[in-house]
C-alpha cells in the first residue's frame, strides 16, 4: 500500500512539475488570472467528463464541505493566481525550483498547526529547501523585476500548503470528485474575475491547449496527490511532491532553451539534499490505535473497539492519527 502511495505522489509531482514551464509558454499572451482560471477549468471539465463515464461517484459528506471549500479558496483560487503573476517576471527553471517551498510550508503547517508528526530529519530537509529558495530569490534581485516574482511564487506555495493540509481532512472521499469540484469552482471564479477586469477571450486553440495542460498537470496530478495523502499523510506526501520542480526545471531547460546562472545549480543541490532527507526518513515507535470509527464502514451490531498497542514503521495515514 505504501509503495503504491509513493508511486502516486511521484507521478503527481511529475505531472504538476511539467505543467509549470508549459504554463510559462502562455504567460504574456494570456493574462495571468485568466490563465489560472483556464488551467483549473480544464482540470474540472476534464475530470467531470470522466465522472460521467465511470461508475457513480461517492457523495460528498456534509462535514467535509467546509474543509473542501476552504481548500478550494486557498489552493484553487489564490494559489494559481499568485503563481501566474509570479511567473511573468521569473524564468521558468528558477520558478520551478522555487516551488519546492510548497513542501516546506506544507510540512510546517502540518507539524505546527495540524499536529502531524515531523521528525528532525524532515525538519533538516525543510531547512535545506528553504536555503535553496533563498538562493533563487537572491539571484533575482539584481534584475529589473527584483524579488517581486519569487515573492509571489512563495506566496502561492503558502496558499497551496494550506490547501494540502485542508485537503488531508477530506482525503478519504472520492479523489476524482474532490479534484473536479476544485477545478470547476476555482477555475470559473478566476476566469470570471479575469473577464470582469478586462481580459479578452483567448483563441479557441489556446483555450484547448491550456485546458489540456490543466487537466493533466492540475487535475490528474491532484487526484493522485489526494490518493497519496490517504496513506502517507500531509508532510510526507508534500515531501515526495517536492520533486515536482525538478521535472519542471528539466523541461524548462529542454523546451525553452534557458541557461541558468551558477546560483541555479547551488539551489538545485540544496533542494536535492532536502528531498533526499525527506524520502529516506523512517518513522517507527510504539503507538496505540485509538478505538474510533469514522462512520463510513458499515456496522450492523453494537460492540466496542478496544485500542491496539503495537510497533511498526508507519506514516500518518488515515489510520495513524495518534499523538506523539
Amino acid at each position: 500500500m505504501r509503495r503504491r502511495a509513493i508511486a502516486y505522489a511521484l507521478l503527481s509531482a511529475a505531472l504538476f512539475g511539467a505543467s509549470t514551464p508549459l504554463a510559462k509558454i502562455f504567460v504574456g499572451s494570456i493574462p495571468p488570472l485568466a490563465l489560472a482560471g483556464l488551467l483549473y477549468l480544464g482540470s474540472g471539465v476534464g475530470l467531470a467528463a470522466w465522472l460521467l463515464l465511470r461508475r457513480p461517484a461517492m457523495a460528498l459528506a456534509v462535514r467535509d464541505v467546509p474543509w473542501l471549500a476552504a481548500a478550494i479558496v486557498a489552493g484553487g483560487i489564490v494559489g494559481p493566481a499568485l503563481l501566474m503573476y509570479g511567473l511573468a517576471p521569473t524564468d521558468a527553471a528558477s520558478a520551478s525550483l522555487l516551488l519546492n517551498l510548497e513542501a516546506v510550508l506544507t510540512a510546517a503547517l502540518a507539524w505546527v498547526v495540524f499536529r502531524e508528526n515531523v521528525d528532525r530529519r524532515v525538519f533538516a530537509g525543510m531547512a535545506a529547501i528553504v536555503a535553496g529558495g533563498a538562493v533563487l530569490s537572491w539571484q533575482q534581485a539584481p534584475y529589473g523585476a527584483g524579488v517581486a516574482g519569487p515573492a509571489l511564487i512563495a506566496a502561492a506555495c503558502l496558499a497551496w500548503a494550506l490547501d494540502n493540509n485542508l485537503t488531508r481532512r477530506v482525503s478519504g472521499g472520492d479523489a476524482v470528485v474532490l479534484a473536479a469540484l476544485k477545478g470547476l469552482v476555482a477555475g470559473a471564479t478566476n476566469f470570471a474575475l479575469a473577464l470582469a477586469i478586462g481580459a479578452r477571450l483567448p483563441a479557441p486553440g489556446a483555450i484547448a491547449a491550456v485546458g489540456l495542460v490543466g487537466l493533466i498537470g492540475y487535475g490528474v496530478s491532484l487526484v493522485l496527490f489526494i490518493m497519496a495523502l490517504r496513506e502517507l499523510g500531509t508532510a510526507r506526501t508534500g515531501a515526495y511532491f517536492s520533486i515536482a520542480p525538478f521535472f519542471g526545471a528539466a523541461l524548462a531547460l529542454l523546451l525553452l532553451g534557458e541557461r541558468p546562472e551558477p546560483a541555479f545549480w547551488v539551489a538545485a543541490a540544496l533542494m536535492g539534499l532536502g528531498v533526499w532527507l525527506h524520502i529516506t526518513e523512517r518513522h517507527e515507535h510504539e503507538h496505540v490505535h485509538e478505538p474510533r470509527w469514522d462512520g463510513r464502514e458499515p456496522h450492523t451490531h453494537r460492540h466496542e473497539h478496544g485500542g491496539l498497542r503495537h510497533r511498526h514503521p508507519h506514516y500518518p495515514d488515515l489510520h495513524h492519527r495518534h499523538g506523539h
